[in-house]
């Protein structure tokens, strides 16, 4: 009996460590914080190297922001909303910024590397939404 209580604990406490480390690496998104959202729309013929989104192109754009930087997601489109209709992207990548102004005197000098960088995972023209969190 002892030894199943213990068991149990040991258990339990695994769980609950996990489950804190987990959220505290999760970053909150608040009211507020500068959103832009970088969005490849699907159509006939389009490519996207998601692999090299997500471990190269990303980080190198998320390294440009520095500190300004609260966190950035990656998405991979699945379907449509609707039932039976193409989907309407491929991939959105966001990224939540303390400041706009900011953002784009970090990206403004970089703007052509970024550029220049596309050719390696996607034949897509993003379409880019600057928006402010609102909750």
């Amino acid at each position: 009996m002892k030894f199943k209580l213990i068991v149990s604990f040991l258990l339990l406490s695994a769980c609950f460590t996990a489950f804190s480390q987990e959220k505290q690496n999760m970053a909150v998104v608040e009211k507020g914080l500068i959103k832009v959202s970088i969005m490849y729309p699907y159509a006939e013929g389009k490519t996207f190297n998601m692999e090299y989104y997500e471990s190269k192109h990303m980080p190198m754009v998320a390294a440009f922001l520095g500190s300004n930087l609260i966190k950035y997601t990656i998405e991979k489109g699945l379907a449509s909303g609707i039932p039976n209709q193409p989907l309407p992207f491929m991939a959105i990548g966001t990224f939540y910024v303390k400041s706009l102004s900011d953002y784009q005197t970090a990206i403004g000098p970089n703007r052509d590397a970024i550029r220049a960088d596309f050719s390696n995972y996607t034949n897509i023209s993003p379409v880019i939404l600057v928006s402010e969190v609102i909750k």
